[in-house]
């Protein structure tokens, strides 16, 4: 009871706040709180739009004119989507689990060479920075279509073709994760590095226990960056792997509706398999929300 209260005075405090925050609001403030609701509401409409189609019937994915909201709400894409693959002797979980081992790997790997390059790119001034740190920018420019027969000779010649690394090699590189790293690293002031220096700290020392902690912002969206390009990736799976129990959840769910006889009966497993590979998506964004609004809103250091 005494926490009921404590909850029903809080929100009532709140709703105080609001109240007299709103009414303290001019009309050009009043309009602008009106629109970024209406476009906040606009943007939350795909992600409603996906959990519904997900659990849409069969005979409602495909009414016209077509529905928004779900009738008849049913877990039977899911269910067909853990019997979709009977017929191969390889259960969906193998590709979910694939998808999860490459991610972590790519991940980590993703965060730690951007790091690494970036430090020193930012911290010292080696002859031709300049020149390397703008072709990592121009990579950036370069379509990744573009580089599949190059990437595939150097896979096979490495001889990680049906392995986890060719996964995991091909996409480590992320030059937006160094440039991002860079541009905060270069806040950091150099007298702070030189001071921790005269006490005998080691490069790896500033690196670790110093820089890092104070682009936290920066790593946790390259966090956020790396996970959704290694968690999306299907590109590895088509071009590397020929042993079907070596392919990702991405190129299971584009291999489900890839052919006109599974255009129509494949639809609902498609929206089921579409959500799971959502979710992990939005939920790192959600536990990393605040860190990234610090990246947004700061350039380094205070």
């Amino acid at each position: 009871m005494a926490l009921l209260k404590k909850m029903r005075q809080s929100m009532a405090r709140s709703w105080s706040l609001y109240r007299s925050d709103f009414r303290s609001m001019d009309k050009t403030q009043i309009f602008l709180l009106v629109l970024l609701t209406l476009l906040a509401v606009f943007m939350l409409l795909p992600l409603v739009f996906i959990f519904n189609h997900a659990f849409k019937p069969l005979h409602e994915l495909f009414l016209f004119p077509p529905t928004f909201f779900v009738r008849e709400p049913t877990t039977q894409n899911f269910t067909d989507l853990l019997h979709a693959t009977q017929d191969t002797f390889l259960p969906v979980t193998r590709f979910i689990f694939n998808s999860i081992v490459v991610t972590l790997l790519s991940t980590v790997g993703m965060v730690i060479l951007g790091a690494l390059c970036a430090y020193p790119l930012a911290k010292h001034p080696f002859p031709g920075r300049k020149i390397v740190f703008g072709v990592i920018l121009l990579s950036i420019m370069i379509s990744v279509e573009t580089m599949g027969i190059p990437r595939y000779i150097v896979v096979k010649s490495l001889g990680i073709m049906n392995t986890y690394w060719g996964h995991v090699l091909p996409i480590l590189a992320l030059p937006v994760g160094v440039f991002l790293l860079k541009q905060f690293m270069d806040q950091v002031p150099d007298e702070l590095l030189e001071a921790a220096k005269l006490d005998g700290a080691t490069e790896w020392q500033l690196l670790v226990r110093m820089i890092l902690p104070i682009v936290t912002p920066a790593m946790a969206t390259i966090t956020i960056l790396s996970f959704q390009t290694a968690w999306s990736n299907s590109e590895t799976s088509a071009l590397f792997m020929q042993d079907d129990a070596m392919k990702t959840l991405p190129f299971y769910v584009e291999s489900l509706t890839s052919n006109l006889a599974n255009t129509v009966a494949r639809q609902g497993v498609a929206a089921a398999a579409s959500l799971i590979i959502f979710m992990p998506n939005l939920i790192i964004f959600l536990l990393s929300q605040r860190k990234v609004i610090q990246t947004m809103a700061h350039s380094g250091i205070k």
